[in-house]
């Protein structure tokens, strides 16, 4: 058994066939996060893996039947922290994956530099400056905003962490698109693939999952759009094979 705190509840990850603590007052992990996780570029026996952000843990829990490599997950915040550990625990994947509670700043002097094949995250999303946060939550404040840091640290880290020829994968908002290119070939960091999310069909796009590889040389490939309802408010076939797996 797994002792749960509060209003929390252990949630399904179908596809995978796992358990993930979630509290709808601390912090649940959203559709971004599962489409980062089945985005990224991934080896499969071996090697190397961090997530940045990792919040209650669900990249590396949704990472770790895809691969045999080791995954380490980092998180700010103790509360989420220790909800991502616990659910390690109880998905009995404590040997390929391993949560430190710590800023991603300090991780390049902790973990080493060029250490990782591959660094996925999903970073806050707003400035601090734009919006009143005054509101939220803790927890959910720190998760969506730059409060400890920003689109830059996360890229800057991420360079920091890759090896050469190593792939840094993100997820965000279409609006700061550029920024994000601009950030990732500064820290040379080269966008290989790009694919566009869409609530539904003829819907602006309102998310965007983006890999680079570091040190690579310029070939950026548009891949299909990925809409998730149908018009009937269903998930399309692709989001709910992500979600579910296959039939």
């Amino acid at each position: 058994m797994v002792q749960l705190v509060g209003d929390e509840r252990l949630d399904y990850l179908l596809a995978e066939n796992l358990r993930i603590i979630q509290s709808p007052s601390v912090f649940s992990f959203s559709l971004d996060a599962v489409l980062l996780a089945r985005f990224v570029y991934l080896p499969i026996q071996k090697g190397n893996i961090i997530d940045l952000c990792s919040g209650n843990g669900v990249i590396p829990l949704l990472l770790s039947p895809r691969t045999k490599a080791k995954i380490i997950g980092v998180e700010i915040q103790e509360r989420l922290y220790d909800m991502a550990k616990r659910s390690i625990g109880y998905n009995k994947l404590e040997e390929q994956i391993n949560i430190i509670h710590g800023d991603l700043k300090d991780m390049p002097k902790e973990l080493g530099y060029n250490t990782f094949d591959v660094v996925t995250c999903n970073p806050p999303y707003f400035p601090v400056s734009e919006t009143n946060i005054i509101n939220e939550r803790e927890h959910f404040a720190i998760a969506r905003h730059e409060i400890y840091c920003t689109l830059e640290d996360c890229i800057r880290v991420s360079s920091q962490l890759v090896r050469p020829g190593g792939k840094v994968a993100f997820v965000h908002r279409p609006g700061r698109l550029l920024e994000m290119i601009e950030l990732m070939r500064k820290y040379r960091v080269e966008p290989k693939r790009l694919r566009f999310v869409y609530p539904k069909l003829g819907k602006e796009a309102n998310t965007i999952l983006i890999e680079g590889t570091k040190d690579g040389k310029p070939d950026l490939k548009i891949l299909p759009p990925l809409i998730v309802y149908e018009e009937n408010g269903n998930y399309t076939e692709e989001v709910n094979e992500i979600l579910y797996g296959k039939e």
